[in-house]
Formats: C-alpha cells, structure tokens, sequence
C-alpha cells in the first residue's frame, strides 16, 4: 500500500513537471505563438532547430552543410579560419522586412512590439541561440541595434551598457564581436552627417557615440571597429566645402585612433567604403577613394578597408576589383558578404548565392593569406516575403556554402595551376634582364627608345581571355 502511494506521489510530480515543460516559454517559430506576449524567455528562441552540421553535398537537409566543413583543411588552413564568419545583428534581428512601399513582414515570437531594454535583452539571447545553433564564433553590431536610444546621451549609454553587460555574459570564451561601429546616420541630428556636419554640435555628439563604442568593442573583446559613412558626403556641392569636410573627417579619424591608443584596443580600424546612398556622393566612394583619402592625412597605418560586395557593384566595379585594389594597396581588412541584384539599382544585401563570384572574392582572400583579425559578415537580410523564422538559418547556410565553394575551387585552380601559368605566360617578357630593369626603376626613356629601335615593331600575343574563362568555369 505504502509502495503505491509513492508511485501515485511519483506520477504526480512528474505530471507537474511536464505541465510546466509545456508552459515553459519553448515556442513554436511561427506568428501564433503566444510568447510574445510574455516576460521573460525561458526556453528555446528557435525549438525544433538543431545545431546545424555538415552532411556533404549529397545531403538534401536544407538545414545542414552541403560545403562547408568547418575543421576540415584547405590550402593550409580549416575552413572557418579562412571564413571567420559573422552574423550581423541589425539584419538578422532588428530587420524587419518593411521598405519604402510597406510595411514590416516579419514579427518574430519573442518580439513584444516595444523599443525597451528588457526587449532588447531578450534580443541578445535570441542572437547566441542563433548563433551557437549555426556554429559560428563571430557577430556584427552597431551601437543602436542592441539597446535603445533615449532623450539623454547618459541615458543611452546607460541603456547600452546594460545590454551589453548580457552580451558579454552570453559570449563566454568562444564567441566575440568581428566588430561593432556606432550608428551615425538614422538619427535626424544625423542628417547633415556625422564627422562632415556643419553642426560642431553635431561633430562632438558623434565623436563622443564612437568614443562610448569603442569602448564596449574593447570590453567585448571585438577585432575590428568599423566606419561606415552614410552621411559622410553631399547632396549638392552649391552648398558644400567640400574641402573643409573632408578636413574634418580625417581630424575625426585621427582623433579615433588616438583613444583607440589611449584604451589599449587592439582591433583594427576599418573604413567601409560606399559610393552613394543614402547621400548622393559619399566621400569613401571606393577602395582606391579610400586608399587616396587615407595617404593624404597620414591615416593608411592606421586603417584598413572593409569591403562589402553590393557597395562595391553600387560603384561600377566587380566585387573583385575592390577586393584586389585593397589587397595591393595592404588595407584589406574584412569583407561584408552579400550582392545586389543587377536589375535593381540600389543596395538590396542580398546573401551570395553565385559561385563563380565567391570564386572571385575567395581568389582574392586566398591572395591575401586570411583575412584575420577580419572575416566574412553576413551584412544580408531576408527577403521581405520570406518570414519563418527557419529562413534565417537557411540563408545563413546558404551564404556560407557558397564561400565554401568558392575556396573549393580555388584549392582546385591552384592546384591545377593552368590559370596561373597562362597569367605567367602573358607577362613572361618582362621576365628578361631588360624587363627586370624596368620593374626596378632602371630604365630611362633614352634606353627604352635605343631598344624600340632595335627591335623594330613589337609582336603582340593573344591574351587568351576565353581560355582563362575558360579554365575557371572547370573548376566551379
């Protein structure tokens, strides 16, 4: 009798704990859910959603890694040390799917509608759940996409410090920000810019967010802090100094570095480059602007480039190129991976889908060694009609399989070499002793025209570009 009423006794606790399993705040990703409207989040942000691994190409699981295989070597090195990724935060948990024509698509369960700091942390356990279920070490963020904006600067940073001290708790050992910036282009005191405003008011506002920025990227441990100037430019010249701003921007820049200095951070400054956008011109328009603006004010030590694709393609390049003017220039730092699409004219960061142009970026990376302490940050959004909370982890996937396959096939270009020699082949001539004294400067015009008339008119070889095209569509 005693025996049976221990297991009755034994029956009813484990209903209790059952029911409360059930009401626990583990929700369904989908906008029925009732999570929204409760406090604090107790269980899983995506239920049903597995830590994401890799099950080779053949898999059909679209939650699963087709190409990329985090410890597995290439060219020296595992896959995530060449990738490095990164999620970044404003796209994937502050974005919303609304454009100029509509409304937000995208009401995630855990949001409750409100701008408050309990939500904001709340956010945060979202994006390392998320995070750690997709197996990256790396995350993005700007300085107002993790805590909200309040009537005061002391308010706000108070409101910052508060989210962040979560995100340092949640980060633990492993993870850590590939880099933070400071959002100086949403606010309306913004509108004339940030470092270019005609405002001093306005220059000491923004001087004194980053300052606060920089801050928490050297308490969270970021590699990398990062400039992007959406304000940074001009409307019209008519009513411009064009000269006296871009004056101002670098004092801004070297003001950077030297409390980068003064706090012991020892990330990188990077400067991202963008030609128009929302300003009609933008004064780091691309790499080569960049590299230009950095040489003249003595900055090109201090910075490098964090080159993002669409950015790239708004200023009538290939990703590539800029990639490789970086790299030449030694300022490719980092690279925000995303496309536009070539029928839209404006900055759509969509994740990159297309191997032959990931074969191109990773050219470029392998080229460069790495791109430690920078990576590959996911600065891509959903598309505004795709809304399950899965699609999040399928674009990510996505994303990364493709550079995935884009260092795969580099590995095999490089190892078929065929593409190297025909480049090789093409400049063999300057491979000669008159060649070589050419390259190192010892070649005056007297010499060159004493051997233009020696040799007579020069045979000029084909260039072969539809076998180097050729070459490279075998390997993708």
């Amino acid at each position: 009798m005693k025996s049976r009423e221990i297991s009755v006794l034994l029956l009813c606790l484990l209903g209790f704990v059952l029911g409360a399993i059930a009401n626990s705040h583990t929700c369904p990703a989908d906008l029925s859910s009732e999570c929204s409207h409760s406090g604090d989040w107790e269980g899983e942000f995506f239920p049903g959603i597995p830590k994401i691994k890799y099950e080779g190409p053949t898999s059909k699981n679209p939650l699963a890694y087709k190409w990329y295989n985090a410890d597995e070597e290439i060219l020296g090195k595992k896959m995530k040390d060449w990738m490095r990724f990164s999620v970044a935060y404003w796209h994937t948990f502050r974005g919303t799917g609304a454009d100029p024509f509509g409304a937000a698509t995208k009401h995630w369960p855990w949001e409750d509608g409100t701008n408050s700091v309990a939500m904001a942390k709340r956010r945060m356990r979202a994006n390392f759940e998320f995070i750690n279920k997709l197996g990256v070490e790396w995350w993005c963020f700007h300085d107002r996409d993790i805590a909200p904006d309040a009537p005061t600067l002391e308010e706000t940073n108070a409101n910052f410090d508060e989210v962040v001290a979560v995100a340092k708790e949640l980060q633990g050992t492993k993870i850590k920000p590939l880099w933070v910036t400071a959002q100086l282009f949403m606010h309306p005191r913004y509108m004339h810019g940030g470092a270019t405003s005609s405002e001093v008011g306005v220059y000491a506002y923004a001087a004194a967010q980053v300052k606060k920025a920089m801050e928490v990227a050297h308490y969270l441990g970021a590699e990398n802090y990062v400039f992007w100037g959406g304000r940074e430019g001009y409307q019209t010249l008519l009513n411009t100094d064009m000269g006296r701003e871009l004056d101002h921007m670098a004092r801004f820049f070297q003001a950077a570095v030297a409390y980068k200095k003064k706090i012991g951070f020892n990330g990188t400054l990077l400067i991202e480059p963008k030609p128009q956008e929302p300003t009609k011109h933008q004064y780091d328009w691309d790499a080569a602007t960049s590299a230009n603006f950095l040489r003249k004010y003595g900055l090109i030590d201090e910075f490098q480039l964090n080159i993002e694709c669409n950015h790239v393609t708004l200023s009538g390049h290939s990703c590539h190129h800029d990639l490789e003017t970086a790299r030449l220039n030694g300022i490719l730092g980092s690279i925000d991976a995303n496309t536009g699409d070539p029928q839209v004219g404006w900055d759509t960061d969509q994740f990159m889908t297309d191997i032959a142009e990931a074969t191109m970026v990773m050219l470029s990376v392998v080229r460069n060694g790495g791109l430690a302490p920078g990576g590959f940050n996911f600065d891509a959004k959903l598309r505004r009609e795709s809304t399950d909370v899965e699609d999040l982890f399928i674009a990510h996937i996505g994303g990364m399989d493709t550079l995935a396959r884009g260092l795969r096939n580099v590995a095999k270009l490089l190892e078929d070499g065929s593409l190297t020699e025909l480049v090789r082949k093409r400049y063999e001539s300057f491979d000669t002793e008159i060649g070589a004294q050419i390259e190192a400067g010892k070649a005056d015009f007297e010499f060159l025209e004493k051997k233009a008339l020696e040799w007579g008119e020069p045979k000029v070889p084909s260039a072969k570009q539809e076998l180097a095209e050729m070459i490279f569509q075998s390997a993708l």
